[in-house]
């Protein structure tokens, strides 16, 4: 499998360590390793399977959890374990198994830029590549030994329970905002907590440190879905990689949705008219995504990622002052950037 995933994470990772040569060249050579690991994990099925399962990898990406597991584990005694990058590949592969099963559930066309396996296919086969990358993401969890198999099964657990709880609804009487930030840590933080655990845990890190990491990509994660759900609604096709405003055709209610609907006034009564409904026609979520862009729902949405961006450099703030500190900094501004 030729994959365009090495050469951007690369890229990414060695911008992130522009300040340390040495450093960057180690990270990107684990990156190249987690990128043979996937192409060999994904190589070897039914041609219809190796095609679709491989779809998604193939159109690249940054390769953020990959990329957060090799810093995590750079700050640790033993950089160089081989189990970091085996971990950040089977991280890796359950993030693209949930990106087909979530394509599936929001029929989206549009997945990193590309037309999302389910409109190229159709959803049993988009669900089954979905399901083989969940299993050989097993397979290399099972190299890792039971603890981090454990681990890893808590966090698949995690992340359906969180797009359970998205699909349900907070139950009456419960806080809608509170319900979101509930449901973005278990479909999305759990999994960036888990690449810190896993970068700290297996360089060798005190276990002091393996639980900033994880607390640390715990905020991380958060902040980074708080980016997606304003790119969502404030970028072009062209910027996110996808359809903007999938989320609202769909009805689910993001960040700057709900803090958008506790608003007052003209705009606010019209926004909740159109959300009132399904928006069926292109005009109706275009002027949707217009009222949202200018509510001060989006700069309270912003605010929250700021918090939670604060958080994450207060635990960076506890960890050794290396390389691979200050590139998680950037790594984190990046994310603020992105969204503003």
């Amino acid at each position: 499998m030729k994959t365009t995933g090495s050469e951007s994470s690369g890229g990414f990772a060695a911008a992130l360590l522009s300040d340390d040569t040495t450093t960057a060249e180690a990270v990107s050579g684990a990156l190249a390793r987690v990128e043979g690991l996937i192409s060999e994990q994904l190589c070897s099925a039914h041609a219809l399977l190796t095609e679709s399962a491989t779809h998604l990898a193939r159109a690249g990406g940054k390769r953020f959890r990959p990329i957060f597991t090799v810093l995590a584990g750079q700050l640790g005694p033993h950089p160089a374990d081989p189990n970091i990058a085996i971990s950040a590949a089977a991280l890796e592969l359950i993030h693209l198994a949930s990106l087909y099963h979530d394509d599936v559930m929001d029929e989206a066309q549009l997945r990193r830029g590309v037309p999302s396996a389910n409109s190229l296919w159709d959803n049993k086969i988009a669900i089954l590549a979905g399901d083989y990358l969940f299993a050989q993401a097993s397979r290399l969890g099972a190299l890792l030994g039971v603890e981090a198999l454990e681990i890893i099964a808590h966090t698949f657990a995690e992340l359906v329970t969180g797009q359970t709880r998205e699909t349900a609804g907070a139950a009456p009487g419960t806080d809608a905002i509170t319900h979101y930030h509930r449901v973005i840590h278990e479909k999305t933080a759990v999994l960036i907590a888990t690449a810190g655990r896993f970068g700290a845990m297996f360089s060798g890190a005190e276990a002091g440190q393996i639980e900033r990491m994880g607390r640390l990509g715990d905020a991380v994660g958060i902040a980074f879905q708080i980016a997606d759900d304003i790119l969502d609604i404030a970028s072009t096709a062209e910027q996110f990689g996808k359809r903007p405003g999938t989320d609202l055709r769909e009805g689910v209610h993001t960040l700057p949705v709900l803090y958008a609907l506790r608003e007052s006034g003209p705009d606010a009564d019209r926004l909740r008219e159109l959300l009132a409904h399904p928006l069926d026609t292109d005009a109706d979520l275009a002027e949707a995504i217009a009222l949202l862009v200018r509510s001060p729902g989006m700069k309270s949405a912003k605010d929250d990622l700021r918090h939670y961006v604060d958080r994450a450099l207060d635990e960076l703030d506890g960890l050794p002052n290396l390389p691979a500190n200050r590139a998680l900094r950037r790594l984190i501004h990046h994310t603020v950037e992105r969204a503003s």
